[in-house]
């Protein structure tokens, strides 16, 4: 998979995609992330990328000739063009899903008030928000939409299957996890965990993984897959019961 991630600031991405789990991706061919300086394709002397608003109005406007030219140099005919912009559909597991399905991304980082809008309307194949929040640039949501893509890519998490095993990849968050020592300050790792018995560690987890969807998150249960003792046990939840936190059930 080929992603581009098209900015002004490209010192901002770079050193993110070198490092950790995009940055191995990355070594390993499995994905080939560039970084493109959006002023390479700025005409005239000085390059500039950004002007006034017509009609008035505070800030400046990312303009449409150098996002054009940029896309225009980079386009294959595979190509996903992805602008980030606070008006685009929400990012979600789903949707990261989905790009991973795409052999080349290239992800247009907005910057200062906004992009003139013909870049969305006549460029864009998609346009993408990362959450209802005001950021400074487009930079930390093109990096978002990067890494949670390459971590979907086969090989890149290195263990089979972890990507499917992570919040949300079921449609429920995850259960709580837990590490060396068993005993941290009197608070002692729940002893079904350390049982060995793989069945009732399993059923702990998923009773876990609803306990903590109903009560952080209840929205994701429309849209999980539940079974007839999924169901069970939110209706327990329902009527004020709590899960078992150190057996399972």
């Amino acid at each position: 998979m080929r992603i581009d991630i098209v900015t002004l600031f490209p010192g901002m991405v770079e050193p993110v995609v070198s490092e950790s789990i995009l940055g191995r991706a990355r070594a390993r061919g499995l994905v080939d992330i560039r970084v493109v300086n959006l002023r390479d394709y700025a005409g005239g002397k000085h390059r500039i990328t950004d002007d006034y608003q017509f009609g008035g109005g505070g800030g400046m406007v990312l303009k449409p000739e150098p996002l054009f030219a940029a896309v225009e140099a980079l386009r294959t005919p595979a190509a996903h063009v992805i602008l980030t912009d606070p008006r685009g559909r929400r990012f979600t597991q789903a949707v990261a899903a989905e790009l991973a399905q795409v052999s080349h991304v290239i992800l247009l980082a907005g910057r200062y008030e906004g992009v003139d809008e013909r870049v969305s309307a006549g460029l864009a194949d998609d346009v993408i928000s990362i959450g209802d929040y005001v950021l400074t640039g487009g930079e930390l949501p093109a990096l978002v939409v990067a890494d949670a893509v390459t971590r979907l890519l086969p090989g890149a998490l290195g263990a089979e299957g972890a990507a499917e095993r992570e919040s949300f990849a079921s449609g429920l968050l995850e259960p709580p996890q837990y590490t060396r020592p068993e005993d941290f300050r009197g608070a002692r790792v729940p002893a079904v965990l350390l049982s060995g018995d793989h069945p009732r560690i399993a059923r702990w987890r998923r009773v876990q993984a609803l306990w903590l969807t109903w009560k952080h998150r209840p929205d994701l249960l429309a849209a999980a897959t539940l079974d007839a003792a999924d169901r069970g046990w939110i209706e327990r939840f329902e009527r004020g019961e709590t899960p078992p936190t150190d057996e399972a059930p």
